[in-house]
């Protein structure tokens, strides 16, 4: 209730600019004379310059015979970036590329109103089967998995906004967004918290060290001084923002380093391996990570992915200050309170009943039987009140009766690192031919991803017939959730185009 009570303080404050008066004046270099003006190193895109937004072209997966292979195992977790780029691209008027759909992304961007963990887990998981609406002859099986809701204000937080302030970060779309953004989150934060700034460009510097977050005048100061120049040392700046965070480190904080970049590292480490590397390693000190990505053009998806799945982290594509709030104000408790560490699913299909199924989305998150098994083996965290969902696509067996697949998710409690388990049995008397509004929604936004990354298995996918059924359901219309809303407003643009 607190987050919610500040929004109108920060859209009066923030957004029109956050208002800086001459107290807490940052540290020499951070001087803001030339704020807002181009300086050397500073990449400005042409208009109309050619989109290169570098990111890893996915293969998509085929139909699996459960005879064959009746296992699937993944890594679980809740980006969301894939989502946010499309709805900047087709604000813009364009079509999407589509090597940048990450269905997954697109699925989990929303909420679902799964049953809620009870006996203290922190974890439940539940599954829905029903008509898939692009084939008549296939079911889906989504299976939903909810995460415990703790109060935010719970735990203190100890924070290290690790900003990119390189030449390809200048412009309102990026650095702009980024001082608007933190400004926002510095808001909801107190006396029992501490914020820490770590900049980099041609090398890193400490703008900020351990500040109390009562003082948020000083740190907006800090914030909106910041100027974008030069080359981009992302491995330097990690380096420098983990070491801040171990300073004040306290087990009884939220401990994360957020970054902030359109992930155009060129000094240091910068191929996908070596920062795979790099952060990996960094991962075993008990410090989350967060990434936020802005910008088009020069923008490295590919980066930011590699550090937030590799840096028991998650990750979001900024194009918008609503994307920021949502993320960073009204998502807060979950983006920092993590309830599920090293999460992920593995689902054995019965032959006896399931002909062949598919895995939509989660590609790059796939894994084997031995990783699914090994404790030690990374995955993803789910946050407080967090919802994640895996949609299959099933050909089901002619007269099939009975059991269609066991579902079993694992995860270590993040205090303890004590393993844990739960699991649900898919039975074909599970389905239903009247969906409930989740499932219905979930249904349009996978035949929405599939229309637009061209998918070979859309069957008979229409983007009018998904704008259609988004239409008729309450919680697409604006007296429901305002992102389900959206989404059909989304769509409606998306029709012009495919």
């Amino acid at each position: 209730m607190k987050i919610k009570k500040i929004l109108t303080a920060i859209c009066a404050t923030v957004i029109a600019g956050c208002t800086l008066a001459a107290c807490g004046a940052p540290p020499d270099g951070y001087g803001s004379a030339s704020a807002g003006k181009p300086s050397a190193g500073m990449i400005t895109p042409n208009v109309g310059e050619l989109e290169n937004y570098q990111t890893t072209n996915i293969v998509e997966r085929n139909f699996v015979s459960a005879a064959m292979t009746p296992d699937s195992y993944f890594s679980l977790d809740r980006n969301t970036a894939s989502y946010s780029y499309m709805r900047r691209i087709i604000n813009e008027g364009r079509k999407v590329s589509a090597g940048s759909v990450r269905l997954e992304e697109y699925i989990n961007y929303f909420s679902y109103d799964y049953d809620r963990p009870t006996d203290g887990n922190a974890l439940a998981v539940s599954s829905n089967l029903f008509d898939c609406p692009w084939n008549e002859q296939h079911k889906l099986l989504s299976i939903g998995v909810a995460a415990e809701e703790i109060t935010y204000s719970a735990k203190p937080n100890n924070i290290v906004f690790l900003i990119d302030t390189s030449g390809s970060m200048y412009g309102d779309d990026r650095l702009g967004l980024i001082q608007q953004s933190f400004s926002m989150l510095a808001e909801s934060l107190g006396e029992d918290d501490t914020v820490s700034i770590v900049t980099y460009a041609g090398d890193s510097r400490v703008a900020l060290s351990g500040e109390s977050g009562q003082n948020k005048t000083k740190i907006c100061n800090v914030l909106q001084d910041l100027e974008a120049r030069g080359s981009t040392n992302g491995q330097g700046g990690i380096q420098k923002a983990y070491a801040l965070a171990q300073q004040y480190y306290s087990a009884e904080k939220n401990n994360r380093v957020i970054l902030a970049t359109d992930g155009d590292f060129n000094v240091g480490a910068s191929s996908t391996s070596a920062l795979k590397t790099l952060i990996s390693q960094k991962r075993e000190s008990g410090i989350y990570l967060s990434v936020l990505g802005v910008g088009m053009y020069n923008t490295n998806d590919n980066t930011m992915k590699t550090l937030a799945e590799n840096g028991n982290g998650n990750y979001a594509y900024l194009d918008s200050v609503a994307e920021a709030r949502k993320v960073l104000v009204e998502e807060l408790g979950g983006t920092f309170n993590v309830v599920a560490k090293d999460a992920k699913m593995g689902v054995t299909f019965n032959a006896d009943t399931v002909d062949k199924y598919r895995l939509l989305g989660y590609e790059s998150k796939m894994m084997s039987q031995e990783e699914f098994d090994d404790d030690k083996k990374d995955a993803g965290e789910i946050g407080s009140g967090h919802t994640v969902t895996a949609l299959y696509e099933l050909e089901l067996k002619q007269d099939a009766y009975g059991a269609i697949a066991t579902c079993e998710v694992r995860f270590k409690a993040p205090e303890t690192d004590e393993g844990k388990s739960i699991s649900t049995t898919v039975m074909t008397t599970d389905y239903t031919s009247t969906p409930d509004e989740d499932c219905m929604f979930i249904g349009c936004v996978a035949e929405y991803g599939l229309i637009l990354r061209e998918s070979k298995y859309k069957g008979n996918a229409d983007i009018h017939n998904v704008s259609l059924r988004l239409a008729a359901l309450e919680c697409a219309n604006t007296d429901g959730d305002s992102f389900k809303a959206e989404f059909l407003d989304i769509v409606k643009k998306a029709e012009k185009l495919y």
